[in-house]
């Protein structure tokens, strides 16, 4: 049975309330953040892997989140930490896997339902990044062709399936389904399917060399085979190349969308005509550049599109946005327009925006 107050911790995770969740932790500190709550008994900690909220992440390790807890499908933390990983980089794969696996190693080697483990998982980072992959590695493994094999065919897979929906991934447009099938969900039902047709054609196979039907393949044969091998394998490199430079296309283009809708809803409440109305602000109302993700996020649309190597560029954009979001004259601005069942969670909001912007411009002047 959860709590009161574990369903409030609940509540600040998936808000992506930080300086909530800290508060309230700190008064609490015997309260077990290791609970599960909805249809597929996720908890606090595998919620903050799905939002890709490191910060959340390390405070809940901090106040003893299990990192060996499992879901309704046997999934860790660490599993869903991986799957980000995945379809985000290595940005997500830093921010989320590494502090999961330093807090508990032997996570990497604990199966979900259908036998899969984080490490296979990051194993399929290492085609993009085999470098960085391998200051990971304890040991050295054999290669084996037809685990190769697997893994080519799974990767594709995998970029089709983010190629169609992936698009779709950003809180901004769609709420979290505990009922739609996720990524972790997905590559479990490919990898099974997969391993059924294998079974299906080694029995195949078998029964038909019992017959003794089975005949020997001659040398020019087995040459075209290869050759045949060969020639797919290059197709599928050549369509994994492209996948990629579409998918780079794909993201630059959403964000720079919701940097302009975020340039849009700013001069619509901030400067333009509705600002010095009568009209109240719920939570929704506020131009947040990203709505439903964390503080980190949302500074991210922020400043996107300005080269951070261009230092006046990038030092007058972020003093804009500090001017911006500074709790003062955004009060003067909007605390009277505010409606008051949501103005405690906004002005929270515009603090802790105010907060990582003023730590942005302190770093610059380190």
């Amino acid at each position: 049975m959860v709590s009161k107050k574990q369903e409030r911790v609940w509540r600040y995770v998936e808000e992506g309330s930080l300086p909530k969740l800290k508060s309230y932790l700190s008064k609490h500190r015997d309260l077990n953040v290791s609970f599960s709550l909805g249809s597929k008994q996720r908890s606090p900690l595998h919620l903050a892997c799905r939002r890709g909220d490191d910060a959340a992440l390390r405070l809940l390790l901090k106040h003893g989140a299990d990192v060996l807890q499992k879901d309704r499908k046997g999934d860790t933390a660490l599993h869903t930490a991986a799957n980000r990983a995945l379809k985000r980089g290595w940005t997500a794969y830093e921010d989320l896997v590494v502090p999961l696996k330093t807090s508990c190693p032997e996570a990497m080697a604990v199966p979900n339902s259908a036998g899969v483990t984080p490490e296979d998982l990051l194993d399929f980072m290492k085609r993009t990044k085999p470098s960085q992959m391998a200051e990971n590695q304890n040991r050295p493994r054999e290669k084996d062709p037809e685990k190769e094999w697997l893994e080519k065919l799974f990767g594709e897979c995998e970029d089709e399936f983010n190629e169609t929906f992936g698009v779709y991934d950003a809180d901004d447009f769609l709420p979290v389904d505990d009922d739609e099938e996720d990524f972790g969900d997905w590559s479990d039902r490919i990898r099974r399917e997969y391993f059924d047709k294998k079974n299906a054609e080694a029995q195949r196979l078998a029964a038909m060399a019992s017959k003794g039907r089975k005949k020997g393949k001659s040398k020019q044969e087995r040459e075209k085979e290869q050759q045949n091998h060969k020639d797919l394998h290059e197709k599928l490199q050549k369509e994994h190349e492209e996948y990629l430079a579409r998918a780079a296309r794909k993201e630059e283009e959403t964000r720079l969308g919701k940097k302009r809708r975020y340039d849009e809803r700013c001069a619509a409440t901030f400067h333009g005509e509705s600002s010095a109305g009568s009209s109240k602000l719920s939570y929704s109302d506020i131009p947040w550049p990203a709505p439903k993700g964390t503080v980190q996020e949302m500074v991210d649309v922020m400043l996107h599109g300005v080269d951070r190597k261009d230092m006046p560029a990038f030092r007058k954009m972020l003093l804009k946005q500090q001017r911006l979001w500074h709790p003062d004259k955004f009060a003067q601005r909007c605390e009277a327009r505010l409606e008051e069942k949501d103005k405690r969670r906004i002005l929270d909001t515009v603090t802790a925006l105010s907060q990582e912007l003023n730590r942005l411009v302190q770093s610059l002047r380190t």
